[in-house]
């Protein structure tokens, strides 16, 4: 495909799909995604269980759990100021360039409770609180009204999410612990290593104070992004990350870049070397969870999602509920239920371990257009294979397909 060449939708979402692996599963470690994915969207911190499954090759819970505890991964506020599931390394380098837009975020829905406040003060004050000890938000928007004053607790512990890289630590994000504690401390006491790159340091080591703050460049987090996500123009760039003003570095990256022509006009820009598979490449049935960034990470959304329709974000710890896709295309949810054995069928002294062992789990397929047999018998198969993970004790696993709400 030359420079200028058009793109349709479909050769779009083709080649999202690919990089996106899931027109095909990869064999890479969970750690080789998350970052190859750039990141994965977490507010529901048990849903990249479900989005690495169905990307890679036997994927086993623990493998990620063991990730979170060796400190390998952290969940923290990231693009677009939302929860995601990152590397350490892209922790480090990304926080600082996503900060205006967790400012920008906190303040439009704070900024009453920030009038006269030094938020010098304020993010010195909870960085001292998180490195004693890690603090939910509840505990650190107490502590930091001791210190302020006459303030609004949440909107301090808020203010504090915004000017520091603050993560949430295990067992928040382990694969059953219930969700786990939501407790916070930095970035940098977590992951060790010493002041991250953009806090203030004597960084020449001269003796002299600290060194002026460098603003990151955009460009390598940009590359990312059209490794993951491409191809896509500026404002689906934007759409992903928060950030504004981006098209300068995309004319910036120039000769790095291929420029191709989406169907509706608009450029998009790609990686010369990125995979861009036929548009009429098969694309199996494939479950993902709430929150998949596959259906968030641009602002023209047609390639997986054509006929425009609302993506719910469901409440929960993301193991439940979700999104499937047909033919590459978002065409409806799904939902997982638990049915317990009645306690009479239980024998005495039985551990809710082994109660869990003779649940009952179905999974409900709802789609938004009639099914073909030979859809229903891949969802069908796929889904069986989704239950597995989720429930692997289970008595029995069913599949029902009902017409999405």
């Amino acid at each position: 495909m030359s420079n200028g060449a058009t793109v349709t939708h479909r050769a779009a979402g083709r080649a999202t799909l690919a990089r996106q692996h899931l027109l095909e599963r990869t064999r890479a470690t969970a750690a080789a995604e998350i970052a190859h994915l750039a990141g994965m969207q977490a507010q529901a911190p048990l849903a990249p269980y479900v989005g690495l499954w169905t990307r890679l090759h036997g994927f086993e819970p623990a493998e990620l759990s063991a990730l979170h505890h060796e400190r390998r991964v952290v969940r923290m506020a990231l693009m677009r100021s939302t929860i995601h599931l990152v590397t350490a390394e892209d922790a480090v380098a990304w926080r600082p360039l996503v900060e205006p837009v967790i400012v920008r975020a906190t303040d439009g829905a704070f900024a009453r409770h920030y009038h006269g406040l030094d938020r010098a003060a304020l993010a010195a004050a909870a960085r001292e609180l998180t490195e004693q000890a890690p603090r939910t938000f509840a505990e650190l928007g107490a502590l930091l009204a001791e210190r302020f004053p006459g303030r609004d607790p949440a909107a301090l512990a808020q203010a504090a999410r915004a000017h520091l890289p603050l993560v949430q630590i295990p067992p928040r994000g382990v694969w059953g612990a219930g969700g786990g504690r939501i407790a916070h401390t930095t970035a940098d006491a977590w992951l060790g290593g010493g002041p991250g790159p953009n806090r203030d340091s004597d960084a020449d080591g001269d003796g002299e104070g600290p060194a002026p703050r460098r603003a990151p460049d955009p460009a390598a987090m940009l590359e990312r992004y059209l490794a993951a996500f491409g191809p896509a123009g500026v404002m689906d760039a934007q759409a992903w990350s928060g950030l504004t003003r981006l098209r300068e570095v995309f004319e910036r990256l120039g000769r790095r870049l291929r420029v191709f022509t989406g169907q509706d006009g608009a450029q998009l820009y790609d990686l010369p070397d990125a995979p861009r598979p036929d548009p009429d490449t098969p694309a199996p049935a494939r479950f993902l969870p709430e929150y998949d960034n596959l259906l968030f990470a641009h602002a023209d959304r047609t390639r997986v999602n054509p006929a425009g329709r609302r993506i719910p974000l469901f409440p929960g710890n993301g193991a439940a509920l979700g999104y499937f896709l047909l033919d590459g295309v978002w065409s409806g949810l799904w939902r997982v239920d638990r049915e317990r054995d009645r306690p009479r069928a239980r024998a005495a002294g039985t551990t809710a371990a082994a109660a869990a062992a003779t649940a009952r789990v179905t999974l409900t397929v709802q789609h938004f257009d009639p099914l073909a047999a030979a859809q229903r018998e891949e969802l069908t198969a796929e889904g069986l294979a989704l239950l597995a993970l989720l429930a692997p004790d289970a008595a029995s696993h069913d599949i029902r397909f009902a017409p999405a709400p």
